[in-house]
């Protein structure tokens, strides 16, 4: 019985010592962060005492924040759905020559790539801002001018993509428009993409540059078109369109050469998976248009209608699933990303390949 009694003492015993030795070895182990954090933090702990030494080990160990620091720092929040920053119609002009060192110099807060993200909140969005891009440096410098400062007034976690043709042949902006969303995909988790001419500037910063429940056509009311809608189911200029509803669509078609045709081929595609264009008011949808002559690798496509004729049919096959292209040259500006890609070439009566 004695020899039980003494045997359970001895287990004590060292069960005790192991215990007090874990303490001294961990009191080793941070006797340098407790000292220092004995004079920033002599309110909290007093490290002459063993309770209030366990507790600032068990502190470091689960790495929590002292409490006053937890107060300095600031958690940020999402942005407002509705940027304070806004001021509504502005004036958009074009006679006043603007160049990039002049905008950079405005724009100080944007990172390399045209990358830009607010650090007051937590933007509700990640936009992928794409611009389909031939020879149009003028307007390109006119585009960065004004919309830089739009976007950073909206609040909105953004990249500029200028997604460049190389070479000499028709235009082809449907497929740049794809080359950009897949590109883009490639640098950060984008979840909202705009497309944008290059050639087209808004008039209100309320004509939000994100995506909503439906796809969005933002460039409503072009001075171009007497600020009006040419017809209900014009879907060109500038329209933004989440993740989600491009792969839906299969992305956009890209056999469309020369101009006209690939946005009411993309209305066509939405109508038929069961979506429909939201679209801003009139008045906060203004855009002005950069006066200009149509590129001579951009004449009218004649073979559009017939082509759009059998949008629904091929929709599946001409798209994301059948992109190919090669990538040239990758400049990362402090305005914007570029990337120049060969399209390859047209094939010869192309528009009715799959007709």
């Amino acid at each position: 019985m004695v020899k039980k009694r003494f045997g359970c003492l001895l287990l004590l015993g060292l069960l005790y010592l192991s215990r007090l030795f874990w303490y001294l070895l961990s009191y080793s182990k941070y006797t340098e962060s407790a000292s220092s954090a004995l004079q920033s933090h002599s309110e909290d702990y007093d490290y002459r005492l063993m309770s209030d030494l366990y507790n600032y080990i068990d502190y470091v160990n689960s790495d929590a924040k002292d409490p006053k620091k937890e107060n300095e720092i600031k958690q940020l929040n999402k942005c407002p759905d509705l940027s304070p920053l806004l001021v509504g119609q502005f004036v958009v002009e074009f006679s006043t020559p603007v160049s990039l060192e002049a905008v950079r110099e405005e724009n100080p807060n944007l990172q390399v790539g045209g990358r830009y993200k607010p650090d007051n909140c937590i933007a509700l969005q990640k936009v992928a801002v794409i611009i389909p891009f031939h020879n149009r440096e003028e307007h390109l410098q006119f585009w960065l001018h004004y919309l830089h400062p739009f976007l950073q007034r909206q609040q909105l976690d953004y990249g500029v993509y200028v997604i460049n043709q190389d070479g000499e042949s028709m235009f082809n902006r449907a497929k740049l428009m794809n080359i950009g969303y897949t590109e883009a995909l490639k640098e950060y988790d984008y979840d909202c993409f705009v497309f944008s001419d290059v050639d087209l500037i808004p008039m209100d910063d309320r004509n939000t540059y994100r995506c909503f429940s439906q796809p969005r056509h933002l460039s409503v009311s072009m001075d171009k078109f007497a600020f009006k809608l040419p017809y209900s189911q014009y879907f060109g200029g500038v329209c933004s369109l989440s993740k989600e509803q491009i792969l839906k669509i299969n992305g956009f078609p890209n056999t469309y050469w020369g101009w006209g045709g690939e946005d009411d081929d993309i209305f066509k595609r939405l109508n038929n998976r069961g979506m429909s264009s939201s679209r801003p008011n009139g008045v906060i949808g203004k855009f002005r248009m950069i006066p200009h002559i149509r590129d001579r690798n951009n004449n009218e496509n004649d073979q559009r209608f017939k082509r759009m004729a059998h949008t629904i049919k091929i929709m599946d096959k001409d798209g994301l699933n059948s992109l190919k292209y090669k990538v040239v040259a990758v400049e990362k500006h402090v305005l914007f990303t570029k990337i120049t890609v060969d399209l390859g070439k047209p094939f010869k009566n192309s528009q009715r390949k799959n007709n």
